[in-house]
């Protein structure tokens, strides 16, 4: 029970006036005063208990006002913890408690630590194509006398992509499509330009270093060999369904997909610069025996590139550059020791496997060199691309025979009638595709990105013709146009319409005519994560 100090001092006082008063029994006086104080005592008594309760109510108020406090308090923690709670599951991942977590960027499955240190996803695509051609063949002297109209699930990829520790980077990706209806290599019932392997990129990267202010990437494996502008743009993001021949021919020799390669590249915001030293394609045959009678010694090349954005603003850009390449040991037959190389590619178009133009397979040939030039750019939704090639053979391998020099090129121009623009992709100083805006939505509204595009292409495979040592590759030029529906970030519908006029003579002695013309009409479904 709680006394106030005045009760107290009241009490006190009243106890000394009793303690001070002395007995006076025998008097009628003091019985008097004495029952007066019992009397104040009695009220001070009552005074001190009404305190008392008045104390233990205010007490039990305040207790009851800071509950309701508290209460409202945790209320409203509650309900932040909600808001962030749902706010987060709305705008980003949650990491459960495993520290794992799980998110699917432009809508590629991907699992990474909580620190985003290690990551593994997957990724694919899908490049399936149909069409038809139209061919003349000039003579009876032409070959091939016709072409087949089909079908060709010309890429059907799937694998894993990630890294380890920040810095290791890895990619496995496997390819069940192919570029023709046929089986690759020299088994019976083999067509001309199948795959020999599915590995497409099986590769082990270390970005750790970052030396003048880039970025450094050293990497080896099967990998696409970052080799000239076209090359080391996705295939998923070119603007028609077939890289241009000039370009096609020239990686072919030791750059391309599938290729084996180490090597590294360094490049910024604005530059870019690799070098890779080059192999053969996974699953090439290499060994000779009763049952490949044509096997081949691997070869070794080396391949360069330097390339960057010249000029760059918000609604502009121009990109230029240049590529070198060295084959420096070209396979050879390990029975005969031959050394041979063949130049050739199809139409521009892979549902017929048969190619138009074509070296044959060039004899004695100790090494060979190709040269190119690059240039790129935008203006606002329009987008320009252009690459030129030259080609230089030796021939020294068994004999003096001279050099023989080729050349092509393209340009190709496009431009998006909804707006959108290609973006610079300074990690491979090349372009990437359309972004839709309003991706197609049959109840939303959208209809995605459409994009028209042309392009004029050459290549020309004859030198030294009417001698002996001469090649009659043939000279090829293809018309195509192009529109292109980006349905939304993962599928694009492709129309190609081509127009080709291949040059040809019999042989490099022999002038009678070998040429054809052809128009063909396509179209790819493309799928990719």
């Amino acid at each position: 029970m709680k006394i106030t100090r005045k009760a107290a001092a009241a009490a006190a006082g009243v106890l000394g006036v009793l303690a001070a008063c002395p007995a006076r029994a025998e008097t009628a006086g003091a019985d008097t005063e004495i029952a007066l104080l019992k009397q104040q005592l009695k009220l001070m008594e009552q005074k001190l208990d009404k305190l008392q309760k008045q104390t233990t109510a205010n007490t039990a108020a305040a207790a009851h006002a800071n509950a309701k406090a508290t209460t409202a308090e945790a209320k409203a923690d509650v309900k932040v913890s909600v808001a962030n709670a749902n706010a987060a599951y709305t705008k980003g991942p949650i990491a459960p408690p495993s520290g794992v977590v799980v998110t699917m960027p432009n809508n590629r499955p991907t699992i990474c630590s909580a620190d985003q240190q290690n990551c593994v996803a997957i990724t694919s695509r899908l490049h399936f194509d149909a069409g038809g051609y139209d061919y003349h063949p000039n003579s009876a002297a032409t070959s091939p006398q016709r072409l087949d109209n089909g079908i060709n699930t010309r890429r059907a990829r799937i694998g894993l992509v990630g890294k380890f520790f920040g810095d290791w980077n890895y990619s496995l990706v496997y390819d069940f499509g192919g570029s023709s209806d046929g089986f690759g290599g020299a088994a019976a019932g083999s067509l001309p330009g199948g795959g020999v392997s599915g590995v497409e990129n099986a590769y082990l990267s270390y970005t750790g270093f970052k030396p003048f202010g880039g970025k450094l990437a050293i990497e080896g494996g099967i990998m696409d060999v970052p080799y000239t502008l076209d090359e080391a743009t996705s295939s998923n993001d070119i603007l028609f369904m077939e890289r241009a021949s000039a370009g096609i021919i020239a990686t072919n020799i030791a750059a391309g997909d599938f290729r084996s390669a180490f090597g590294a590249r360094w490049y910024n915001d604005s530059f870019w610069i690799g070098a890779y030293a080059t192999g053969p394609s996974s699953g090439a045959i290499h060994s000779a025996s009763s049952v490949t009678p044509n096997g081949a010694t691997e070869q070794f090349g080396t391949v360069v590139r330097a390339a960057g954005l010249v000029l760059s603003g918000k609604d502009y850009s121009f990109h230029l550059g240049g590529d070198a390449q060295f084959l420096i040991e070209p396979s050879h037959n390990l029975v005969t020791g031959a050394k041979t190389l063949t130049l050739s590619d199809r139409p521009e178009l892979r549902l017929d496997p048969t190619s138009l133009v074509s070296t044959g397979a060039i004899a004695g040939v100790s090494g060979a060199q190709v040269y190119s030039a690059e240039a790129a750019g935008t203006y606002g939704s329009l987008y320009f691309q252009g690459e030129y090639f030259w080609y230089n053979i030796d021939r020294t391998a068994f004999a003096a025979l001279p050099s023989l020099k080729f050349d092509g090129g393209y340009v190709q121009a496009s431009y998006v009638l909804t707006g959108e623009s290609h973006a610079y992709n300074a990690a491979t100083a090349s372009y990437s595709g359309i972004k839709p805006a309003n991706p197609f939505s049959a109840t939303g509204g959208g209809w995605g990105a459409w994009e028209i595009a042309g392009r004029v292409s050459t290549v020309n495979l004859n030198d030294q013709l009417a001698t002996a040592n001469g090649i009659a590759g043939g000279r090829q030029t293809v018309y195509t146009a192009a529109l292109n529906w980006y349905v939304n970030g993962n599928i694009r519908f492709m129309f190609d319409y081509l127009h080709g006029d291949v040059a040809r003579q019999i042989s490099a002695v022999n002038a009678g005519d070998a040429g054809s013309k052809l128009d063909a009409f396509a179209m790819r479904t493309q799928v990719a994560f």
